[in-house]
């Protein structure tokens, strides 16, 4: 007797920055077990060892919502699929869009029945802090610079109330090619309310070929020094930059513990 068509599965992957060492064993096993890989050609190409045998679903930049919809679409069809993103898929990736597509149309029966799970991946802004140091010790956010989804204003006030807050702030989408002014005036409002001294990571090209991980301070952090490839993390004002011996530089921020030590 002829049978329905057979579940479905859909993986939201986070491969991480592009190192393979990053590469979470529960995201290794999902893209493995997946006959079609849906994402932006460039995450599609880290791991081509993986790749081998798969179908891949190629797609552009600014194209999210348009393979989301592929993807849920593949897996409805039968399919085990897997939805490609750098770093961790629910910070600031495809996971939301997933479940905000999933509620937004109840109707489509055929993605309701589907599989579906979330495989975290290191997200950039973990990586540049353990090359750095351990900038995040104490309480931090993020916050996106881009105003392609985010009104400037709303932007600006979290950048004002992290600054307020005296959080670790690591800015993801700092600038871009047409956007340079958004990180100037980050910089200008956390100057507000801490040291010029302050330590500023600079992580670029994370676990990638060309990979460089500089350190300097809010006053002289130089926006063209920045690109979209960076990401830069901002110390609260007891973050701390310091140099070993052996001439190593790290950043940290306490958390309190040397009150443990005071008699």
């Amino acid at each position: 007797a002829a049978r329905g068509r057979r579940r479905g599965a859909l993986h939201v992957v986070g491969t991480g920055p592009g190192d393979a060492q990053w590469l979470t064993p529960e995201a290794r096993i999902a893209l493995a077990e997946a006959t079609d890989w849906v994402g932006y050609g460039l995450y599609l190409d880290l791991y081509p060892d993986l790749a081998a045998g798969k179908t891949l679903h190629r797609y552009d930049l600014g194209e999210e919502e348009t393979r989301v919809r592929a993807a849920l679409d593949l897996a409805a069809e039968g399919k085990h699929v897997a939805l490609v993103c750098s770093g961790d898929p629910g910070i600031y990736a495809m996971a939301t869009l997933v479940f905000e597509l999933l509620e937004a149309e109840p109707q489509r029966r055929d993605w309701q029945r589907l599989a579906i799970a979330v495989a975290p991946g290191v997200s950039a802004m973990q990586a540049a802090a353990a090359r750095a140091g351990a900038p995040l010790g104490h309480d931090f956010c993020t916050v996106s610079l881009s105003d392609l989804l985010t009104p400037l204003d709303t932007i600006l006030q979290r950048v004002k109330a992290a600054a307020q807050g005296d959080f670790v702030v690591a800015f993801y989408n700092p600038v871009s090619q047409r956007r340079r002014t958004q990180l100037a005036m980050a910089k200008d409002i956390l100057l507000q309310h801490r040291d010029a001294a302050t330590p500023v990571i600079l992580a670029r090209n994370l676990g990638r070929e060309g990979e460089r991980i500089a350190i300097t301070t809010l006053g002289d952090l130089d926006i063209d020094a920045v690109d979209m490839l960076t990401v830069v993390v901002v110390g609260a004002s007891a973050s701390r930059s310091i140099e070993l011996q052996n001439g190593r530089r790290f950043v940290y921020t306490p958390r309190g513990y040397e009150k443990k030590r005071t008699p």
